[in-house]
């Protein structure tokens, strides 16, 4: 499985190590010791496994409950896993709205009926869980924008959902722009209240390109995990290989 990006944990920015793959045989050349996420989409049992693991742990912390991942990824979906080492860092399940609907669709399916019914092409953020050990901010930005990557480049979606308990409403809207869509309501799949909270594509996009073209030292003081997007050069090699994905 190829990965889709690798980003040191000692850099400030998040950075692609694969821009392009090495020839047959050769080796990338890494410095010994250097710490490196790796992102890739979980195809296999192994990562699946290892991304359950890490999803179940940190929802029993919380007190959540969770559903296992299924042997083969589900008609629709896609998991992408982050690991340090062969360890699980992060993961996060994209959903696309299709022949099965959304799982928010359990909690707020009036609502999302709302937005298809005013065209809006839907997907949804599921599943994920972030290892605290770590740069844990740059792990999730950096499935975030992968993510984002697959949703609207591949799959041609403009807005996300996702269900958040209600004390992390703050941080979705300060960090990344979601606004809320629907209050507060009972998730009984990881029983526990849940907020329906929206983003825009296109706004995501933008800042994106904003945070790009300001000056390293300005970035540097955003609170936004948009300061840890990919350059332009990454994120084309990203798309170049998801898309390689998608025609096996």
């Amino acid at each position: 499985m190829t990965p889709l990006a690798r980003i040191p944990f000692e850099s400030n920015h998040l950075h692609s190590m694969l821009l392009d793959e090495p020839a047959s045989g050769e080796q990338s050349a890494e410095p010994p010791g250097l710490r490196l996420l790796t992102i890739r989409a979980a195809d296999s049992a192994g990562h699946r496994s290892s991304a359950h693991v890490l999803v179940n742990r940190m929802y029993a912390e919380r007190g959540y409950s969770s559903t296992p991942l299924a042997d083969a990824p589900p008609q629709g979906r896609i998991t992408l896993i982050g690991t340090d080492h062969e360890v699980a860092r992060g993961t996060m399940t994209i959903g696309f709205n299709g022949s099965q609907p959304l799982l928010a669709d359990e909690c707020f399916r009036d609502v999302l009926d709302g937005l298809r019914r005013e065209g809006f092409v839907l997907c949804e953020f599921i599943k994920l869980a972030i290892d605290g050990v770590g740069r844990s901010r740059r792990v999730l930005a950096s499935l975030f924008h992968t993510a984002f990557i697959y949703a609207h480049e591949i799959k041609g979606c403009d807005r996300i959902v996702i269900e958040v308990n209600p004390r992390h409403v703050r941080f979705y809207k300060e960090m990344l722009g979601f606004s809320e869509l629907a209050g507060e309501r009972l998730n009984l799949r990881v029983n526990a209240p849940a907020v329906l909270l929206s983003l825009d594509l296109s706004y995501a996009e933008r800042q994106i390109l904003r945070v790009r073209g300001e000056a390293p030292e300005k970035v540097g003081t955003r609170r936004s995990l948009y300061r840890h997007c990919f350059s332009h050069e990454e994120a084309v090699g990203i798309v170049r290989r998801l898309r390689q994905r998608e025609s096996l």
